[in-house]
């Protein structure tokens, strides 16, 4: 008998180091099933799919998503009967949706009309000239967009009722991507945003406020097109813009404690 139960236990014993177990506690029970080691690929992570929650999404992401929700609003507004029977589509905006630098033009043309996007014509390119060689940065990663939303029949100047009307869409989009800088190209956009009637003569060369985020006006590309004596002015405007835009970079280095290495 007290053999058969010594038998009994060593197989037991056996049977529990086999499974991995190579102690016992005192006073404790053996188990009666042994534990099966689970491997460590099959353990649901906390942040994945298999872990049941969703994976964190960057500023990007939730700015581009908040973005593309207006973007539907905006495709299905009738708001101004006149321009919504005569657009071909509406034109949202394009750029870096956590863009630091924003470009507002006054409203899509022709071209924008067809295509979709906003300054894509010969006005267009001169902006990408502007931030390309002027500023030396990427068109990717700024944000333009217009008052307006819908072109005007004949490329009109927006009436103030489509501005108002339109209104709402331009500060969700300016709320969303949080710039730290706005440039108006033109008086319609720099009127418009700041509410005034100040010509953009007057306007230019000082920093303006919208809500907090600062505000440089110059003239639109389209208007130095027709009117190349306006080249110096429009560079003088960019190099502000830029001086003002360096400016908080050094502050915010000097607030995280990285001093520039000067030459």
């Amino acid at each position: 008998m007290a053999r058969n139960i010594r038998e009994a236990m060593i197989q037991r014993l056996e049977g529990l180091e086999g499974a991995g177990v190579t102690h016992v506690p005192k006073g404790r029970k053996l188990p009666d099933t042994p534990p099966v080691a689970q491997p460590h690929s099959v353990v649901p992570q906390v942040g994945t799919a298999e872990g049941g929650c969703a994976t964190r999404e960057s500023p990007t992401d939730q700015r581009a998503a908040a973005l593309a929700e207006v973007e539907r609003e905006v495709s299905a507004c009738t708001r101004c009967t006149e321009l919504a029977r005569a657009r071909t589509q509406t034109v949202f905006g394009v750029g870096n949706p956590c863009a630091r630098l924003v470009f507002c033009g006054e409203a899509p043309g022709a071209d924008e009309d067809r295509i979709g996007q906003p300054f894509v014509g010969r006005a267009g390119q001169l902006l990408t000239d502007i931030i390309v060689k002027g500023m030396k940065m990427r068109r990717e990663d700024v944000y333009i967009l217009n008052i307006l939303r819908c072109r005007p029949p004949g490329n009109r100047n927006p009436l103030p009722a489509e501005a108002a009307a339109c209104r709402e869409f331009l500060d969700r989009q300016l709320e969303i991507i949080q710039p730290d800088y706005i440039c108006c190209l033109g008086s319609v956009a720099a009127q418009n945003l700041l509410d005034t009637t100040e010509s953009i003569g007057r306007l230019r060369g000082c920093v303006h406020d919208y809500r907090g985020i600062p505000v440089v006006c110059t003239y639109h590309p389209a208007y130095l097109l027709r009117n190349p004596s306006v080249k110096r002015s429009v560079w003088e405007d960019i190099q502000m813009l830029m001086a003002e835009m360096e400016r908080k970079s050094g502050r915010r280095r000097a607030e995280d404690g990285v001093v520039p290495v000067k030459d």
